[in-house]
């Protein structure tokens, strides 16, 4: 058995705004509350990043189009005495699934670690 953090890409729409930062707001505010609700907040929300096509750097994952936004999510679940590495994948992905029904995920990232150890998704400690 092995602990595992597992970080989720979710597609969030927000309705009737006008800018990006108010976009990015309203999505990460009501990702965070649906999960409250469920006693889930030991679930990380943050907004995620997409690579410029023409430099490769970073920027917000969000796009408005007619008042309407697209905001990419990222969910990150720390999951304890999994079978495997795909066994935590399938345990995240029901318990954030289960909270943010209607809402598409797709596991991007997993990462094995030790009880004691303090990770980072995106490093290449591993």
């Amino acid at each position: 058995m092995s602990n595992y953090l597992v970080a989720m890409e979710a597609a969030w729409l927000v309705r009737d705004v006008e800018d990006i930062d108010d976009a990015i707001g309203v999505a990460v505010s009501e990702a965070g509350r649906r999960l409250n609700e469920k006693d889930m907040d030991y679930v990380e929300v943050d907004v995620g990043a997409t690579g410029c096509p023409a430099c490769g750097e970073p920027f917000d994952s969000a796009f408005i189009a007619a008042g309407t936004s697209l905001v990419g999510l990222v969910l990150e679940m720390k999951v304890f005495n999994a079978d495997s590495e795909e066994h935590a994948q399938r345990i995240a992905k029901s318990e954030i699934g289960g909270a943010l029904r209607d809402v598409p995920l797709e596991v991007v990232e997993t990462i094995e670690y030790e009880e004691d150890e303090d990770i980072e998704l995106g490093s290449d400690d591993e």
